[in-house]
């Protein structure tokens, strides 16, 4: 009998090409995304066990930045190291990322053109999708009493002080509530089955490098001047400080991009809006944004650097965590730290629907009648989220232009 045949050898390219068809075709949001990769390579393709997958997946939600787009780059780490990590992140991004810069460009010239309407209805579609983000999470992370109640109190806590660093407070304090009280959360480790690509000294590396751009991005944007290095700060704390992939991300760059009035909310949210009609990750809405600011470097370049400071926190991270994940993931207080920060990031994303979705949406009552509207067309007839956006952009362009 013929011995084992080695699984064929997957490169840097081939990695590249995989997460590219993703990346046009993987519309939904994060949670879509684990389901379209589990199909594409655990099934399809067969790269990874589904054990081994469901490591990564718990990995990459216990880490803070974008999860789909994280469990993609230690997909393509476990293959190729860095450079199949990197291929894996362009190929999923490039797309939507493109798509966002490319409207950032033209999206005064299209609000001209066709009025404030359509921006009104990928406005309250953006709105109907962070509620079903709100529901969907709930349902996964906010399970019995103890998680219930960290989302409930970070819900009321954050409508009452809501700020970026309140809400890393929140985070910070359910994952520490969670080692106390859900060390037994999430059932037997299982087997891992991957293979390690990353060596212990890159990893100390990754990590080393994480934490001194997260203290000395700031510092070095103030004393240089320099606005170039001062939206990169932005972008790259936003991305080191998220927990719960892309819907958190709206409160955060709101108080950071919008509050200081580098972009003015109608076009922040309508940004916001048009990145839901798109595949790929969420998080290639720091494209549009950094193309469309007015405090750096704007256009192309402000795009590009806006991309890459948010998405970088995540590369190190994945990199510097994955060579400790097989030894930390059997430890009772790490899987309970996520499972309370995963209950705290629900109440986060609900203040945040709140304030200022919500608060900066609704003009009138009939919009709460869109708003629902939009709600039942996600969560009941289960349309996607790109063409439930679209149709409402182009509904309200039309009556209410």
């Amino acid at each position: 009998m013929d011995a084992a045949q080695p699984a064929k050898a997957v490169s840097a390219l081939d990695i590249f090409f995989a997460f590219l068809k993703q990346g046009l075709t993987a519309f939904g949001g994060p949670v879509a995304h684990l389901a379209y990769f589990r199909r594409e390579f655990v099934e399809r393709r067969g790269w990874i066990s589904e054990s081994a997958y469901a490591d990564l997946v718990a990995l990459c939600n216990f880490l803070p930045g974008p999860a789909s787009s994280q469990v993609g780059m230690a997909i393509g780490m476990r293959h190729a190291g860095l450079p199949g990590a990197l291929a894996a992140f362009a190929g999923f991004t490039l797309p939507a990322a493109v798509a966002m810069i490319l409207f950032a460009l033209s999206s005064g010239e299209l609000i001209a053109r066709f009025g404030q309407g359509w921006i009104h209805g990928l406005k309250i579609a953006a709105a109907a999708v962070v509620l079903q983000a709100v529901v969907q999470m709930a349902r996964n992370l906010a399970v019995g009493p103890v998680r219930a109640g960290l989302a409930i109190g970070a819900t009321i806590g954050l409508v009452i002080a809501q700020s970026p660093v309140a809400q890393a407070a929140a985070i910070a304090a359910g994952g520490l509530f969670g080692t106390l009280m859900l060390r037994d959360v999430g059932g037997a480790v299982p087997p891992d089955d991957a293979v390690e690509t990353v060596d212990t000294g890159t990893a100390i590396f990754a990590l080393g490098l994480f934490v001194v751009l997260l203290v000395t991005l700031p510092v070095l944007a103030v004393l240089l001047g320099n606005p170039g290095l001062g939206l990169a700060s932005v972008f790259y704390r936003t991305g080191a400080l998220v927990f719960g992939g892309g819907h958190v991300v709206l409160p955060l760059l709101e108080g950071e991009i919008v509050a200081p009035g580098w972009l003015d909310h109608d076009t922040f949210l309508a940004g916001y809006g048009a990145v839901q009609a798109l595949p790929g990750p969420l998080f290639s809405f720091a494209g549009f944004v950094g193309a469309a600011q007015t405090y750096g470097p704007r256009g192309v370049t402000g795009g590009l650097i806006a991309l890459f400071s948010i998405f970088l926190p995540s590369l190190l991270l994945v990199t510097g965590a994955l060579p400790f994940w097989d030894r930390l993931k059997r430890e009772g207080w790490a899987r309970g730290f996520m499972a309370g920060a995963g209950a705290t990031v629900v109440g986060v994303l609900a203040a945040a629907l709140w304030d200022p979705v919500l608060m900066e949406t609704i003009r009138r009552p009939a919009d709460w009648a869109l708003f629902a509207g939009a709600f039942i067309f996600l969560a009941v007839a289960k349309l996607p989220p790109w063409l439930v956006v679209v149709g409402f952009a182009v509904a309200t362009g039309v009556f209410l232009a």
